[in-house]
C-alpha cells in the first residue's frame, strides 16, 4: 500500500496575508519507488533566485531555505535522490517545479498543454512566469491529456497516469493546469495545485479568503471564468465528499497541517 508524506518545500511571505505560505509538496512512497507530486523550491533557485525565480520573487518573498527542498527532506528520511523515478506537476510555475533540476532522472509528468505553454509561452503572462532558466536541465517531460480520458468524481477530463495517480485537468490558473488525485490505501488525496488558494475559497460560500490571495489569483490567471468555475466544482466536491477524501491545495498552510494529521 503506498504511503503519502505531506511536505513544505518553499515558504513564502507576500504582504498582506496575514502569515506564511507554503508550497505543499506530495511524497507517494510506492514498491516501484517515489514519486512527487509537485517538487516546491529546489536547491539551484536557492543558488540564483533572480535568474530562475525573476521578478516574481518581489512579491512572493520566499524564504528560500535549503532545508525545506524536496531533496534534503528526501535524504533526512533516508532515501537518495534517485529513488524519485516520477514527478506529477500540477503546473510549471516555479514554485511548483523548480525543484525539478534536484531529480534529474526522473520523469516528469504534466498535461500537454502546460507542457506547450512552458516551452512555447504565447502571452505576456506566460512569458514572465515561465522563466527558461527552470529548464536548462533538460527535463525528462512526459505529456498527458486527459481530456482524452475518464471522469474522476464529477470532473470530466481525467486519466491514470501511474498506478493509483490521476491526472485530472484543471485549467484556468494556467493553460494546462491539473489537480492531481492519488489513492492510499482505502482513502484518495486530492492535490488540487492553485484551482484555489485558500480554503475559504472552497468552503460555504460569503466566508472570505484575504485580500491579497484572491488579486494575486486574478492576475496570474490566464483563464479568470475558468478559475471560478473551478471554485464551484471544488466547493461542490468538498460539500459531498465522503470521508475517504482529503483535498489539500499547494499554499494553504492550515490545510497542510490537518492532512498531516491524517496518516498516508
Amino acid at each position: 500500500m503506498p504511503t503519502v508524506q505531506h511536505l513544505n518545500c518553499g515558504t513564502m511571505r507576500p504582504p498582506a496575508t496575514g502569515g506564511s505560505l507554503v508550497a505543499h509538496v506530495l511524497l507517494v512512497e510506492t514498491a516501484g519507488g517515489l514519486v512527487l507530486v509537485d517538487s516546491g523550491f529546489g536547491l539551484w533557485d536557492i543558488e540564483e533566485p533572480a535568474r530562475r525565480i525573476g521578478s516574481a520573487r518581489h512579491l512572493i518573498r520566499p524564504v528560500l531555505d535549503p532545508a525545506e527542498t524536496a531533496i534534503r527532506q528526501i535524504q533526512k528520511l533516508g532515501y537518495q535522490p534517485s529513488d524519485v523515478r516520477d514527478i506529477v506537476l500540477t503546473h510549471f510555475d516555479v514554485d511548483h517545479a523548480g525543484g525539478l533540476a534536484d531529480f534529474p532522472h526522473a520523469r516528469v509528468h504534466l498535461t500537454a498543454a502546460e507542457s506547450r505553454a512552458a516551452q512555447h509561452p504565447r502571452t505576456a503572462n506566460e512569458r514572465s512566469r515561465y522563466l527558461p532558466a527552470q529548464r536548462e536541465h533538460r527535463p525528462n517531460l512526459v505529456e498527458h491529456d486527459p481530456e482524452r480520458g475518464d471522469v474522476w468524481r464529477g470532473f470530466a477530463a481525467a486519466t491514470e497516469i501511474l498506478p493509483g495517480v490521476v491526472l485530472v485537468g484543471l485549467s484556468g490558473h494556467t493553460r494546462g493546469h491539473a489537480a492531481v488525485a492519488v489513492e492510499a490505501g482505502d482513502r484518495w488525496i486530492l492535490h488540487a495545485g492553485d484551482a484555489f488558494y485558500h480554503r475559504a475559497q472552497i468552503l460555504k460560500k460569503g466566508q472570505k479568503a484575504p485580500r491579497i490571495l484572491t488579486v494575486m489569483e486574478q492576475v496570474v490567471a490566464c483563464d479568470r471564468q475558468r478559475v471560478k468555475a473551478n471554485h464551484d466544482n471544488l466547493r461542490q466536491l468538498w460539500t459531498t465528499a465522503s470521508p475517504g477524501l482529503t483535498i489539500v491545495n499547494a499554499h494553504d498552510p492550515e490545510l497542510l497541517r490537518q492532512a498531516r494529521k491524517v496518516v498516508g
